[in-house]
């Protein structure tokens, strides 16, 4: 079912494209044929505006060619973990969830939390997060890294500037015994009492888990969810993830020492820097993309980020 979907979403695009691009031919026959001018102008408006649109729908198309990674197509899971800095830097994790949010909002997509912890006075702690749709992991792979922010302090009573850190971690949704085979004996699983905020049910309940693969290390946890069950289920998509992900790595890592090391040039370990004074500017250092507008980017205008990335990566590959 999930194939078919994708498939008529596929036809529903051609169609699209097609339909438009036949009416914008249409407008321009009837303007050529005989209409005042003012008539006349009015249709190769509305030719213009099919066009554009057409155009549009063709870049949006051209640029899903861009995902040739094995798990693009999947769901994605983000983690968000604030740098050394404490308040400040646990404000700016929540900006990151709240970006993020929007931006999957705007796509159609759905965002689910998988485990909270919210700071003692503001912002989050730790918080990881599940976006369902169409590519979400091709589009959002381009986030994971270290994010910087330079603002003056709304928590400094004197009105000074701070830089904070925060890190994204972005995992493809996976399938056990598809994508990863994980064998139970391999696996210890802890329950514990929830931390975060939530109902009754949630902190008086040993409803957390928190299950470690032994062969590797890896440690994951959910306590979003009510029920031990629920939670369960959510921390071993989780460690699917992960250990999809390290195997990716891995593989990665194979092709550099055969092809021989790349250096990049790179500011520090940030990949991309927000600045909201002494003036406004995101820009992405592995790319060179910037824009002016933070409060677009800060709101989830991310697309132009994404997409450069998505451009650089295909050209690399070639």
């Amino acid at each position: 079912m999930q194939e078919m979907g994708k498939l008529k979403n596929k036809l529903d695009s051609y169609m699209c494209i097609h339909n438009l691009l036949e009416e914008c031919e249409l407008l321009l026959q009837l303007s050529a044929d005989g209409a005042d001018d003012a008539e006349a102008q009015e249709l190769l408006a509305e030719a213009e505006q099919s066009f554009r649109q057409a155009e549009k729908a063709l870049d949006e198309e051209e640029l899903k060619l861009l995902f040739s990674g094995p798990y693009d197509d999947k769901n994605a899971i983000l983690a968000i973990h604030p740098g050394a800095g404490g308040l400040e830097a646990q404000d700016w994790a929540e900006m990151l969830l709240r970006m993020y949010t929007r931006w999957s909002e705007e796509k159609g997509y759905k965002v689910e939390l998988l485990d909270y912890l919210p700071g003692e006075e503001a912002g989050v702690k730790s918080v990881t997060f599940l976006v369902q749709g169409e590519k979400a992991y091709g589009y959002l792979q381009a986030e994971r890294g270290v994010h910087r922010l330079i603002r003056i302090s709304p928590f400094d009573t004197g009105g000074r500037r701070h830089t904070s850190f925060a890190s994204v971690d972005v995992l493809p949704e996976v399938e056990e015994g598809v994508d990863v085979v994980v064998d139970p004996e391999d696996l210890r699983i802890d329950t514990f009492r929830s931390q975060g905020a939530g109902g009754q049910h949630v902190n008086t309940t040993d409803s957390a888990v928190r299950i470690t693969h032994l062969p590797t290390g890896l440690v994951v946890q959910c306590q979003n969810e009510r029920s031990q069950h629920s939670n369960k289920e959510r921390a071993m998509s989780i460690l699917l993830a992960k250990l999809a992900d390290q195997a990716m790595q891995q593989q990665r890592q194979a092709l550099t020492a055969l092809r021989g090391e790349q250096k990049e040039i790179a500011w520090g370990s940030q990949i991309r820097t927000y600045v909201f004074n002494p003036y406004s500017l995101v820009k992405d250092h592995r790319t060179g993309v910037e824009t002016g507008n933070i409060e677009a980017v800060i709101n989830g205008e991310l697309d132009p980020f994404l997409e450069a990335y998505l451009t650089q990566q295909a050209t690399r590959e070639l």
